[in-house]
């Protein structure tokens, strides 16, 4: 990709994964414009007041849920990350209408919109939550991972447009995250989380973005790419960050889940490892050409847990990672 020559439009742009995608994108790369498409009038403000104020940047204010808005939006873009979603799990389980219109409804529109602009490239965000969904956001999320990947069949032969997904864990020290929580809640003395057996895959934000550009740069269309991430026990995280508190056990709550799956069996069927992720490719009929079959074909059982990873941060370098994101 070159990414000098592109135009680069990013939803949720004001997010936690947006303000790093930009800032390390403007920085490393050099588009020729940088789009950050998002709602909030106050954030995008913010946002430029705290030293998003690049020559290349335009703010764009609009909804994934107004299609017409996306596709003026759209108007001679290259690339689209789709970030925007609603993410948190308790509001998703007590708002579900309001998740399938952001999360489906929006990325549908998001589909229509590239494909009528004709954007060469779209890659959408997932979450591990997406992989045999329990809850409202995960199952809004599998929708759309859906749609996305079967989007490059209504381009056709002649108008190609690439659309993928990047399916990760929590991201370490995201607004979204349990981290911030357990900070506010050792300023109290206490801490609570919903089961003392439960782990999660976890993932810098620098690190996630750093994997999307990676991914956005070797798309064939139709991939769901997953990390090789590390494992860490919610308990091992509560007492890396407050080791002189006490901590309640409050109860796992609606739509949680002990541990998460970032590739299921079903999935390993159509996979490939490579060294540092796995690609689980869109089934396709057999004369179709594998274009990860360079990768090592993941066994037909396999099943990529937070339980069972085999790469986990504990103690020290669990310690050092939350420091460094402050």
């Amino acid at each position: 990709m070159n990414w000098r020559d592109s135009v680069v439009l990013v939803t949720g742009g004001t997010g936690s994964f947006g303000k790093m995608f930009t800032q390390t994108v403007l920085r490393d790369y050099q588009p020729k414009k940088l789009i950050v498409f998002s709602r909030d009038e106050l954030k995008q403000h913010d946002m430029r007041m705290s030293g998003f104020d690049h020559p290349n940047i335009r703010y764009f204010l609009g909804d994934v849920r107004d299609l017409d808005r996306l596709r003026m939006a759209f108007r001679g873009v290259d690339l689209v990350v789709h970030a925007a979603a609603l993410k948190q799990v308790p509001a998703c389980e007590y708002n579900p209408f309001e998740a399938v219109q952001t999360n489906i409804i929006g990325s549908k529109n998001i589909i229509t919109a590239a494909l009528d602009a004709g954007v060469k490239q779209v890659m959408a965000l997932s979450t591990d939550k997406a992989v045999n969904p329990v809850n409202l956001y995960g199952a809004t999320k599998l929708a759309a991972e859906k749609m996305f990947l079967q989007a490059s069949v209504y381009a056709g032969l002649n108008n190609p447009i690439l659309f993928s997904c990047v399916r990760y864990g929590n991201v370490i020290g995201s607004r979204g995250s349990v981290v911030p929580l357990f900070r506010q809640q050792r300023e109290k003395g206490r801490l609570t989380i919903t089961d003392d057996r439960m782990t999660r895959f976890w993932i810098t934000l620098e690190q996630a973005v750093r994997f999307v550009i990676r991914c956005i740069e070797s798309m064939e269309g139709g991939e769901v790419f997953v990390p090789k991430i590390p494992s860490t026990a919610i308990i091992d995280l509560a007492k890396a960050i407050a080791p002189e508190c006490p901590v309640d056990v409050i109860g796992i709550r609606p739509g949680e889940k002990l541990h998460e799956v970032l590739l299921s069996e079903d999935e390993a069927r159509e996979s490939y490892e490579l060294p540092d992720m796995y690609v689980i490719q869109r089934p396709k009929g057999p004369d179709h050409p594998r274009h990860w079959s360079h990768g090592k074909p993941v066994p037909e059982d396999f099943r990529y847990a937070s339980n069972t990873n085999t790469e986990w941060l504990r103690g020290a370098e669990l310690t050092r990672i939350l420091e460094s994101v402050g």
